[in-house]
């Protein structure tokens, strides 16, 4: 069942002190998928994107890429899984150009370490053109700074990309953005998953989630109360309310051990 999936975690645990902040967590990530990962704040979101980036090695569990156990999981191999993540701070430099953002420490270069300036430009302006930036006045030597909140996004996206990754996680990434933003987002990933690639789409937004997600899984306190395909959900305001009623067993769970 493992080779189905991109990605798969299996029981993979995480404290910090006496806190579980990921507790027994199981879940995998298909081809071409986009998972809309939930949970308020405290679920354990922010700690499950660091395992999976490599940043936490896990106390427990397994990582399963592409079928096989990977041991010793770090950023090195997150990285060389294929797996890439924007935050939600997106790590642009502003004043820098779109195609310096894209290379930045991972510049193209001849065979004598001279950096390929031609090259780079030429395949920033085919990616940025593949996800969907289609404006005539986009320049892959404008500086990021003059790009909207949307159009940054797509630059992250478009750097997740050059580089080879089969998984984006991509942390909040509508927060503080208008609807048009949004929509760009949406327009963005929405390119990525026609290209084969997945993405863990995390939000607070559950309209937002739903909109762009395949599959829905919801951390409660560390450990996966519920997954769910979308089509067996008919609307967003469905979602909420299932969420809302294992929040209630939950609460009246811990009530009864209190």
């Amino acid at each position: 069942m493992s080779n189905r999936y991109i990605i798969e975690l299996r029981n993979v645990t995480k404290s910090f002190g006496n806190v579980n902040a990921v507790d027994g967590i199981s879940f995998g990530v298909r081809p071409g998928e986009v998972v809309g990962l939930i949970g308020d704040n405290g679920a354990g979101k922010s700690t499950l994107i660091k395992i999976l980036s490599g940043v936490h090695q896990p106390d427990g569990g397994q990582i399963i890429v592409r079928g096989r156990e990977v041991s010793n999981w770090n950023a090195a191999r997150s990285r060389e899984s294929g797996i890439e993540t924007v935050y939600q701070d997106r790590a642009l430099a502003p004043q820098q150009t779109i195609t310096r953002n894209i290379f930045m420490g991972r510049e193209i270069k001849d065979r004598f370490g001279i950096i390929r300036v031609k090259k780079q430009y030429e395949e920033a302006n085919r990616l940025m053109r593949e996800i969907g930036f289609t404006s005539t006045v986009f320049d892959p030597d404008s500086p990021v700074a003059t790009l909207s909140g949307g159009e940054r996004q797509g630059v992250a996206i478009a750097r997740a990309l050059y580089f080879d990754a089969d998984l984006i996680v991509l942390d909040e990434p509508t927060t503080a953005l208008s609807l048009v933003e949004t929509a760009k987002v949406f327009g963005f990933i929405e390119n990525v998953r026609a290209r084969g690639r997945s993405i863990i789409f995390i939000g607070h937004n559950i309209y937002h989630v739903f909109d762009v997600a395949d599959r829905f899984v919801v951390l409660d306190r560390g450990k996966v109360v519920m997954t769910e395909d979308k089509a067996n959900i008919p609307a967003a305001e469905a979602l909420i309310k299932q969420m809302q009623e294992i929040a209630e067993l939950g609460h009246a769970a811990d009530l009864a051990l209190s």
